[in-house]
C-alpha cells in the first residue's frame, strides 16, 4: 500500500468521523447503527433497517442526506403502490402528440423506502434493478441513477398483518440489516433535554457526494490478505453446513463481507483489514440471509446461529 493511499485513508477518515459525530448530534443513543450505516454507505451497499415505531428510522436517513450533501426522496410503500410510482412512466402529452418519460423517486442519491414490506412483490421488485444495476429501465429505455445511489429501507417487525415478506433475491441485494432497538435510559433523558421544547434539529453539511464516492474508491484499495479472504470464506462455508441452517450465504455476501470488512478498516484509519472487521460485519451481513430449518427455528434464533458461527470459526 502506497504512502499516498495511507494519506488518502487519515484524509477520508477525518471527514466522515465528521459526518458520524454530525448525525450521532442528531440521532442520540444509536452510535453503533450510525457506524454500521457509514460503513455500508462506504461499501457501496444498501440497507434494511428494522426497529419500532418512534425510534428515529426517517429522521436517521434524513440527517444522513442533509450531512453529505445529497438528494434525498422518500417512497411511503403502501398496499396500492404501483411500479410506475417507484420508477416512472411514459405519459402522453395530447398538445405535442408526444410520449415523455416521467422519471419516479428512484432517481436521487438517497432514497428512503419506508415500511417496504407492506407493498406487494411486484412493486418490491420494481427496486430490484436499481439496487442492482444503479439503473432503471421504461419501457424499452434505461436510464443510469445518479452516484451515489443509496436504498435504505425500513420495517416494522411487529405488524404483520397486511405485509408482504421480501422475497430472497431482494434481501441478498441488501448488504447490511441494521435493528434499532431502545436506546439506553440516560441517552433518552438526553432526548428529552435536547427536543423537549421543540422539534428543531440542527443539521449541518460536512460533506458532499463526491467525498463519498472518494471513500468508496479508496475503500477498494483497502488490502485484504489472502488469509482474512480464506477466513471470510470459511464463515460462508460454515453458515452452508450447519445442521440447523436451510439457507447460507450466497457469493454475493461473501462479497459483501469482503468490501464491509475493508470500509470498516477505512474508518478505523487502517489500510489493510483485520479479522476483527470481518467479525464487526458479519452479524449485520448474516441476519438477513440466514434462514433456519423449521424444526431450528423454535428452539433458537437466527442471532443464535450467527453467534455459534462466529465464535467457531477460525481466526487466521
Amino acid at each position: 500500500m502506497s504512502q499516498l493511499v495511507k494519506k488518502d485513508v487519515k484524509s477520508i477518515r477525518e471527514i466522515l468521523l465528521t459526518v458520524k459525530n454530525q448525525i450521532a448530534n442528531v440521532i442520540i443513543g444509536q452510535d453503533e447503527v450510525i457506524e454500521n450505516l457509514l460503513t455500508s454507505i462506504i461499501a457501496n451497499g444498501h440497507v434494511l433497517v428494522e426497529g419500532f415505531p418512534g425510534l428515529a428510522k426517517t429522521l436517521l436517513v434524513k440527517t444522513l442526506a442533509k450531512t453529505i450533501n445529497c438528494d434525498f426522496k422518500r417512497i411511503q410503500f403502501t398496499p396500492d403502490l404501483m411500479p410506475s410510482d417507484v420508477i416512472g412512466t411514459k405519459i402522453y402529452d395530447p398538445k405535442s402528440s408526444e410520449f415523455y418519460i416521467k422519471k419516479g423517486p428512484v432517481f436521487t442519491n438517497i432514497l428512503l423506502a419506508d415500511e417496504i414490506n407492506r407493498a406487494p412483490p411486484k412493486t418490491q421488485s420494481a427496486l430490484l434493478e436499481c439496487m442492482q444495476e444503479r439503473q432503471v429501465t421504461i419501457d424499452v429505455e434505461t436510464y443510469r441513477i445518479p452516484e451515489p445511489f443509496f436504498v435504505l429501507a425500513t420495517q416494522n417487525p411487529i405488524e404483520q398483518e397486511g405485509t408482504y415478506p421480501l422475497p430472497e433475491a431482494q434481501v441478498d441485494r441488501f448488504l447490511m440489516k441494521l435493528i434499532i432497538s431502545y436506546p439506553e435510559r440516560s441517552k433518552e433523558e438526553k432526548v428529552m433535554e435536547k427536543y423537549g421544547r421543540d422539534y428543531i434539529y440542527e443539521i449541518k453539511r460536512v460533506a458532499d457526494p463526491q467525498h463519498i464516492i472518494q471513500a468508496q474508491e479508496i475503500a477498494r484499495k483497502i488490502k485484504a490478505t489472502k488469509p482474512i479472504r480464506n477466513y471470510i470464506l470459511d464463515l460462508v462455508e460454515m453458515t452452508r453446513m450447519h445442521d440447523d441452517v436451510l439457507l447460507g450465504l450466497s457469493t454475493r455476501a461473501a462479497l459483501h463481507l469482503l468490501i464491509a470488512s475493508k470500509a470498516k478498516a477505512l474508518l478505523s484509519g487502517r489500510t489493510y483489514t483485520t479479522d476483527h472487521d470481518v467479525k464487526s460485519v458479519a452479524p449485520h451481513i448474516m441476519r438477513h440471509r440466514i434462514k433456519l430449518k423449521p424444526e431450528a427455528i423454535l428452539e433458537r434464533s437466527v442471532e443464535d446461529v450467527i453467534k455459534e458461527i462466529i465464535n467457531e470459526t477460525p481466526v487466521p
